[in-house]
């Protein structure tokens, strides 16, 4: 592993580090890239199957796992692999040869609960990240943890409060003692999507569909809208207006600076089955405020300025996928807050528009074959791609043979340019107010 820099980086756990880790997700390669570009700390990913995202039909083979540890350390940035669903006696050897393929990639820890994969990972030295699905909630259960497998991270139960998070934290020094106490490091959810489970533990898929939650197939029938109808199917009825067993998305930000302050760690941004531009907007967010916070509290005028920059960073924050913004259970309450529509409350959307067929490095412009959504001079687009992760831009002039074009028609190629390198077959997408 690389060494611990300023900024926690790298995966190494210890409490005493100015700035908080910022945690991002990568459900595929364009998200990897962006959450790297974007300033993330360190990205946890899972291979296809055996982690909590299985249906979102991306994911990585065991094969890139050196790729992913060297494109990540070359960021600064540490890399985790989430084996954290539960694991049937067939899969044991399975699990054994993905584990010693991370080792051997350089995966800095691996994200777990069930005890055969802690096992195992402790026995080849493999640092264990305990994940949120073991409902770790106080500080005895750390310890007990941390004494008998030695682990350093611990990602605590969603359910926990800021005022428990914060008493944990002190506690385990007591517990554990000096040193001890202060190398075991909280981690916490700060950004995305929650579920109405205790700890994401939920039987409704599997009992519905056959396809488990606890198994990373979650097919989600609890963000949908029920109706109560009587026994002969005659009269039928909404149950309200709102989804009931769908919250509303995680949002720290307004609250970031407690959370700091309780002594977290790492700051995770739930995600790997969201688009590219989602990451990069979260990742990119978080790390604005975090540095903000960090760099400047106690300046003068720093409360009027983190105020200000909170409003611009929950703008942003509304421009990608989430469905309503809420604290979960941090302020002390159970989830009381619940979507009022299925899917995405985004205030902006993305329409294809094509593909990069050529880049011109010097020009520091791009050639796009057209082939969906016309666009025109003063309109924003994004490219993404597996290298490029996410690139956005406002259009300022479009050319096709040298020659100026009042906008960009199916079927044309034309050139555009661009304040970043990308690459052929790279995504181009028109970005528009929903």
């Amino acid at each position: 592993m690389a060494p611990l820099d300023s900024r926690g980086r790298s995966g190494f756990d210890h409490l005493v580090m100015r700035k908080p880790e910022i945690l991002a997700p990568a459900g595929d390669r364009s998200c990897l890239a962006a959450a790297l570009r974007a300033g993330a700390d360190a990205v946890y990913f899972g291979l296809r199957g055996l982690n909590m995202r299985a249906l979102a039909a991306r994911g990585f083979r065991v094969s890139e796992l050196g790729r992913v540890a060297a494109d990540c350390h070359a960021a600064g940035a540490g890399c985790y692999l989430a084996l954290n669903t539960i694991i049937h006696e067939n899969e044991l050897p399975k699990v054994r040869r993905i584990l010693a393929a991370a080792k051997e990639a350089g995966i800095d820890a691996v994200i777990c609960w069930d005890f055969a994969v802690i096992r195992m990972a402790v026995e080849i030295g493999l640092p264990v990240h305990l994940s949120t699905q073991a409902s770790v909630s106080n500080s005895e259960s750390m310890a007990f943890f941390h004494q008998t497998f030695g682990i350093r991270r611990f990602v605590v139960a969603r359910e926990c409060t800021l005022a428990q998070i914060r008493a944990m934290r002190r506690r385990l020094t007591e517990v554990l003692g000096g040193r001890a106490g202060e190398s075991v490091g909280i981690e916490v959810f700060a950004h995305g999507a929650m579920c109405v489970a205790v700890s994401g533990r939920c039987f409704m898929s599997e009992s519905q569909y056959g396809l488990s939650a606890n198994r990373g197939e979650c097919r989600q029938p609890c963000r949908r809208e029920f109706r109560i109808t009587d026994e002969d199917g005659d009269a039928g009825f909404r149950v309200g207006r709102d989804y009931l067993l769908s919250p509303e998305d995680l949002c720290t930000l307004p609250f970031l600076d407690k959370l700091i302050d309780a002594g977290v760690v790492s700051l995770k941004i739930e995600g790997r089955g969201r688009a590219p531009e989602y990451v990069d907007t979260v990742v990119r967010c978080f790390r604005r405020a975090v540095d903000f916070y960090c760099d400047n509290k106690g300046r003068r005028g720093f409360r009027k300025d983190w105020d200000e920059l909170g409003r611009e960073l929950m703008e942003g924050l509304g421009r990608v996928f989430h469905r309503g913004m809420s604290s979960g259970f941090y302020m002390g309450r159970a989830i009381d807050q619940w979507t009022d529509q299925p899917g995405n409350r985004a205030t902006h959307s993305k329409r294809p528009i094509g593909r990069v067929v050529n880049y011109y490095r010097k020009a520091s412009a791009m050639e796009i074959e057209v082939k969906d959504a016309e666009f025109s001079p003063g309109d924003e687009i994004m490219v993404q791609g597996p290298t490029t992760g996410v690139l956005r831009q406002v259009v300022e002039s479009i050319q096709v043979e040298h020659e100026e074009r009042p906008a960009a028609r199916r079927g044309e190629r034309v050139a555009v340019r661009i304040d970043g390198v990308v690459r052929r077959q790279d995504r181009v997408f028109l970005v528009v107010r929903r």
